[in-house]
């Protein structure tokens, strides 16, 4: 397959796991919220949740490369996305009054293609043997 196809094809791929993980992710942490749990516990609990499916979804389906090996730096650009996601979400909280809910929701239009940009530059690219 050509390059640039090839690629096409990850990024539909992505997209389908994504959306996937994100509806799980999404419904966990607004069940969740609507429950009366905090915002940045829901936010964490939900993150926990969906790590190791997501880990499967991305690393299987999407990019091709399931290996242990990239669990490491999976978790570690799950954590800084988590870190991040909480600060749009407070953030566009204070500047909009929206909700928990719907700040998650509109974060998710960002989140996504960072993810895959980090998931694709730091994880499931190749890695040197260090």
């Amino acid at each position: 397959m050509m390059p640039a196809m090839a690629n096409a094809a990850e990024v539909m791929r992505f997209l389908v796991a994504g959306g996937a993980n994100a509806a799980f992710g999404f419904a966990v942490y607004s069940g969740l919220i609507l429950l009366g749990l905090p915002l940045a516990l829901a936010l964490l609990v939900a993150t926990f949740a969906g790590v190791f499916f997501n880990f499967a979804t991305f690393g299987g389906y999407t990019f091709r490369r399931l290996e242990a090996r990239r669990l490491p730096r999976f978790l570690a650009v799950y954590g800084s996305l988590y870190l991040c996601n909480l600060a749009m979400i407070v953030g566009l909280r204070a500047l909009t009054g929206l909700g928990p809910i719907a700040a998650q929701l509109a974060c998710i239009a960002v989140i996504a293609p960072v993810m895959y940009v980090l998931l694709k530059a730091k994880v499931f690219g190749e890695i040197r043997d260090e």
